[in-house]
């Protein structure tokens, strides 16, 4: 290493403990060699590992200068380096004359001169300026003189001095000035190490014509950080949780701040600690807080969220390493909220609960079932969940929990009989939705007895059984003794009522019931075919009813199936066809209808009556299955018009039911196709009568509006005549004659005139002429 004497101007005639002074460094050391600093006056200055120089204690400096020895040593080679510091106050603390004031270090540009056998050589030397250290927020006054720079060959030759980089020629400008005769470099104003550490300037040396006499050389000044700033907190209040009933250590939260001072300097090095905690509860140090990092954990055990439910701790930076003399401080707020566990089960407030419920009630709550909670409300941890341990084997109750007051609420699900069950007694238990946490010492549920007592009710009546279903054969008469529909009464335990039956539903009143007995009688004849039946079933509604207080009643269905007996005779269909006069394959189908079933239908007989003769003459019928038959001409002509042609069908049933059925046919003329061609006969013969009605109809509709119009005629007519003769006979009819301007009329328009003058003539009566 390469060592300097160097001389610094201190701008403090006091020195303050653990203040910043300056940086020694030794140029050219292997950078990768561990060096280690010392001081020859350790209870006056020491010597940080970057070379550092701080006060160790408050002293002043007198007028003369302050000399010590720093030392560097290799702890691997033990080979050791001395610089000699001394230390001189500004003048202005002094008194030192104006001659003392300009004692200015001088920088020479580097080259030496040897001597060989003929004349003197320059010789660069291979070395580098130490760089300048400059402290920031310097008072001044400005500009205040840094160094000298000059060149040996100022002798002979007249030089000129420059500076050019940033803080020079370059933005920021300004700051460094240089004397171009002297070389005097000087800085103009305050510096701040927050915006620039550092600055690299080049100087040179040029003669009066703007030759270069020297290489530049650079010159390095660092801006010595001073502690100007204090720490900043990223947040003013920070927010962390814990949960209740952690152990001493636990991890919270971390708190940070930074300082726009030099982090590696103590002027940025920040220290940590709690100035206060509110409250104060269970214990002043609840937290502590690691004075490098900022880490909060936990120091003491008692945190209680049901007692303390939120710390607040005054959370202080300062720097200088926490040097509460010299160190500068800000300060935070840290809110920590002690989050809940499951450490507080559910405990019923009574030991047993009371409800009462009437009977045959469902989804009615009849007893609320209340706890406490010491946990946060509407958390896993206070949620209550409720089960019945005892007391209902049949399952006719459930509890659910209302969200928001955390109750039991106990809910009939199943009818309850009064008559079956006057009471019940449930044992029921209580838990939270999690389970408690671990190393609590109480029982996870809390158990209680609720006492339900069923009120009885008049109930309603209700048949035996229902629906009843009776078999009968239908064409009962009336008045015949159906069956009896009784129904019962489920109040036991009440005073005894009695019971009267009437008649709800009866779609085809067949029925009756007595009011005593509830026996059912037959108003009309049953009959299977009605339209009231369906799928042989018949339904009728009866009502029960008692006289209880209140009244109640009941219903019953009453279901006939009726059995079917042979009393409808079948019949054909369609009841009306047509067919060509001449015999061609042109055969009419037809069908047997009967409103009886098996055995009591088909399969049917089919034949034609013997009389009169002409219907076995003219037609044949034969039978192609149990329901359809085919009608045909026997002839082979016949005259085209409208036969009815008597059809007899018989029924299968036992006795056997038989009809005599007319079918209409239409005999018509035929084309190739086996169409009918005659259409006015047809149209003819089979006009109706409501056809002829409305055809009449139209037509005298029709006379009335002729009618009608011809005397609306003759009564305008009438009018015309009538004004007429309201004409002035005074006025000269002669006026109303238009002039036209044109000369010389025609012949025939003075016989148009004169007819025209001759017909007013007529009208005016003999009398009123002139």
């Amino acid at each position: 290493c390469v060592l300097y004497h160097i001389v610094f101007k201190l701008t403090a005639f006091n020195f303050l403990f653990f203040v910043l002074c300056f940086i020694v460094r030794f140029q050219s050391c292997d950078e990768n060699r561990k060096i280690y600093f010392g001081s020859s006056e350790p209870e006056d200055f020491r010597v940080g590992e970057d070379g550092v120089v701080y006060a160790e204690r408050s002293f002043q400096l007198s007028a003369e200068p302050t000399e010590f020895v720093v030392s560097a040593q290799d702890k691997e080679t033990q080979e050791e380096w001395q610089m000699k510091v001394k230390l001189t106050p500004e003048p202005e603390f002094t008194g030192a004359s104006e001659k003392d004031q300009k004692k200015i270090e001088d920088i020479i540009f580097p080259w030496q001169q040897y001597k060989d056998s003929s004349h003197l050589k320059r010789q660069k030397r291979d070395w580098v300026i130490p760089p300048i250290n400059l402290p920031e927020n310097s008072r001044g006054p400005f500009p205040q003189e840094l160094v000298r720079i000059r060149s040996d060959r100022d002798k002979s030759l007249s030089l000129r001095y420059s500076v050019t980089g940033p803080g020079a020629d370059q933005p920021p400008t300004g700051i460094f000035i240089i004397n171009p005769i002297s070389g005097q470099l000087s800085v103009t104003k305050p510096l701040d190490r927050e915006q620039i550490a550092s600055f690299h300037l080049r100087a040179h040396a040029v003669d009066v014509n703007g030759n270069q006499v020297e290489n530049p050389i650079d010159i390095v000044i660092n801006v010595i950080d001073m502690n100007d700033n204090r720490p900043e907190f990223l947040h003013q209040v920070w927010n962390g949780t814990v949960p209740e009933g952690s152990k001493p250590g636990t991890y919270v939260m971390t708190v940070t701040a930074i300082d726009a001072d030099d982090p590696n300097a103590q002027n940025g090095m920040l220290r940590y600690r709690i100035l206060s905690q509110a409250p104060s509860s269970p214990s002043p140090n609840m937290f502590t807080i690691n004075n490098e990092t900022g880490d909060i954990i936990t120091v003491a055990a008692g945190l209680d969220r049901e007692k303390v439910q939120q710390y607040t701790l005054i959370i202080q930076a300062t720097d200088m390493e926490g040097n509460p003399t010299y160190g500068l401080s800000n300060t935070a707020t840290a809110v920590i909220t002690v989050t809940d566990v499951n450490d507080n089960p559910p405990e019923f407030t009574a030991m047993t609960f009371y409800g009462e419920v009437p009977e045959n009630r469902v989804d009615v709550i009849v007893a609320n079932l209340t706890v406490t909670d010491k946990d946060q409300p509407h958390t896993p941890a206070w949620n209550a969940r409720y089960q019945m341990t005892g007391g209902d084997p049949t399952g006719q109750f459930t509890i659910l929990t209302d969200p928001n007051s955390n109750d039991g609420l106990v809910t009939v699900v199943k009818p309850i009989d009064f008559e079956t069950n006057r009471m019940f007694v449930l044992t029921v238990a209580a838990e939270n939705q999690v389970p408690l946490a671990k190393g609590i010492q109480h029982p996870p549920q809390s158990t209680a007895t609720v006492s339900i007592t069923v009120i009885d009710v008049n109930e309603s009546p209700y048949f035996v059984p229902n629906p009843k279903l009776v078999r009968q054969e239908e064409g009962l008469l009336a008045g015949s003794m159906l069956t009896t529909f009784t129904a019962r009464d489920p109040d036991r335990y009440m005073q005894q009522t009695s019971l009267r039956y009437s008649k709800l539903s009866d779609p085809a009143n067949w029925l009756k019931i007595d009011p005593v007995n509830g026996q059912i009688t037959t108003t009309a004849v049953l009959d299977r075919e009605s339209i009231y039946v369906q799928n042989n079933m018949y339904n009728a509604t009866f009502l029960a009813s008692d006289n209880g207080i209140p009244p109640m009643s009941g219903t019953g269905t009453l279901q006939i199936y009726l059995l079917d007996i042979n009393d409808n005779a079948p019949q054909v269909n369609p009841k009306e066809a047509t067919t060509c006069e001449t015999l061609q394959p042109n055969a009419i189908n037809i069908t047997a209808v009967d409103p009886d079933i098996d055995p009591n239908a088909g399969p049917f007989a089919f034949e034609l009556p013997d009389s009169p003769p002409s219907i076995k003459r003219n037609w044949t019928i034969v039978r192609i299955s149990g329901d359809h038959a085919q009608l045909s001409l026997r002839i082979r002509f016949l005259e085209a018009g409208i036969y009815d042609v008597p059809i007899v069908i018989t029924d299968s049933g036992n006795p056997h039911a038989s009809s005599t059925s007319v079918l209409k046919v239409k005999v018509c003329q035929c084309d190739i196709n086996g169409d009918c061609t005659d259409v006015d006969r047809i149209v003819g013969a089979g006009l109706g009568t409501g056809a002829i009605i409305a055809i009449l109809l139209c037509i005298i509709i029709l006379l009335i509006l002729v009618l009608m119009f011809v005397v609306w005629m003759k009564r305008r007519d009438k009018e015309r005549q009538a004004k007429q003769l309201l004409i002035d006979p005074e006025d000269d009819v002669r006026d109303n004659i238009l002039k036209y301007d044109e000369e010389g009329g025609g012949e025939e328009d003075q016989e148009i005139v004169d007819d025209t003058i001759r017909v007013l003539e007529e009208v005016v009566p003999a009398d009123q002429k002139p």
